[in-house]
């Protein structure tokens, strides 16, 4: 990379507005390199009837979007989006849209499955892995979004895992917000530089946080330990930044936060988005694996306490490469799954 880009963010709450995106190259949730954000709601949705009962009775479930879609079902389909996303697409739209994308589509594959904050996104990508499909539902089960994209993957990269294993970098049960190895799955992959990065939150009961959402004491993530995923020196260190708050107020020229370096041996950890002071390292330090070295934060251009975590080939993750990690026990960490860093 020749130069730094404008911008890096982590969004990594679901945006409760409307959005079309049929044809579209945006996402509704928005990571690094996204442009736009949106402070969280004050309340959690409501959910009188669960998103797979609301389906089933107008008429498919969740998991059928991909189906109907390429049996052309589209008057069926147009029927479960709701207003506002009506008011932006006409079923003709829909329609053209739809047999475009769907042409030398034989079989739509499941990627992803997240329930979250009231909402439930579901991806999919085609059986040559060239085309995606994303659905979001709300929790009466009606469409809110729905998105189609040409995917560009890079075997190159993909299939080359880091030299070194790398542990989970916290303790107890995590949910991968952004994960994989496609664009629908793992926002970063777009870019280079953070191509096999992860964005990881804590859940209970599908939330990410209880009580007042503007707090990021709210938040399960928020003041966890984090720790050093192998032995190595630490190369750089930034402690100083506040915490963003309320949340959903983002800090875009200091974007990766409170954030540790550590050189693995050729190999950098980048732990990006810490609390505020909270960094108990320093340059020069020798870690060790499981060695905590700070807590999650909710520092620099993010929208809710969350750890970045990536494994690149350099100390500057501005002008190096993600590598994809090679975790410990042959982990496979993908969008929407709970992983455990018990042993």
């Amino acid at each position: 990379m020749n130069k730094k880009p404008k911008k890096i963010i982590h969004k990594v709450i679901l945006n409760t507005r409307t959005a079309l995106a049929v044809g579209s190259l945006s996402l509704l949730m928005a990571a690094c390199g996204g442009e736009n954000a949106d402070v969280p709601t004050t309340e959690k949705a409501e959910q009188t009837t669960s998103p797979a009962t609301a389906a089933i009775l107008s008429g498919f479930a969740p998991d059928e979007l991909s189906k109907i879609l390429l049996d052309g079902k589209y008057k069926e389909l147009y029927a479960r989006f709701n207003q506002p996303l009506k008011d932006e697409i006409s079923e003709a739209e829909l329609t053209e849209t739809g047999k475009e994308f769907t042409k030398g589509i034989h079989a739509l594959e499941k990627a992803s499955t997240m329930q979250l904050n009231g909402f439930d996104r579901r991806t999919w990508v085609s059986d040559a892995g060239n085309k995606g499909l994303v659905g979001m539902f709300d929790p009466d089960g009606t469409i809110t979004l729905i998105q189609v994209q040409e995917l560009t993957p890079s075997p190159e990269t993909d299939n080359v895992l880091s030299k070194h294993e790398y542990a989970l970098p916290f303790e107890g049960d995590w949910y991968v917000f952004w994960g994989g190895e496609n664009v629908l799955v793992n926002y970063h992959y777009e870019l280079e530089i953070q191509r096999y990065a992860y964005d990881f939150i804590q859940t209970k009961d599908n939330y990410s946080y209880t009580g007042d959402p503007l707090k990021n004491e709210s938040y399960y993530a928020f003041g966890k330990n984090i720790l050093a995923p192998a032995d190595g020196t630490v190369v750089s260190v930034v402690n100083d930044i506040k915490d963003n708050e309320p949340v959903g107020v983002m800090n875009p020229n200091q974007a990766t936060g409170n954030i540790v370096v550590i050189d693995h041996g050729g190999e950098y950890s980048h732990l990006a988005h810490l609390k505020h002071g909270s960094v108990t390292v320093k340059p020069g330090d020798k870690v060790e694996k499981g060695e905590v070295i700070g807590l999650i934060g909710n520092s620099g251009n993010t929208s809710e306490a969350h750890l970045h975590f990536q494994i690149s080939d350099g100390a500057d993750l501005f002008t190096s490469r993600a590598i994809r990690v090679k975790w410990e026990k042959n982990l496979k960490p993908i969008q929407g799954e709970t992983i455990s860093a018990a042993n």
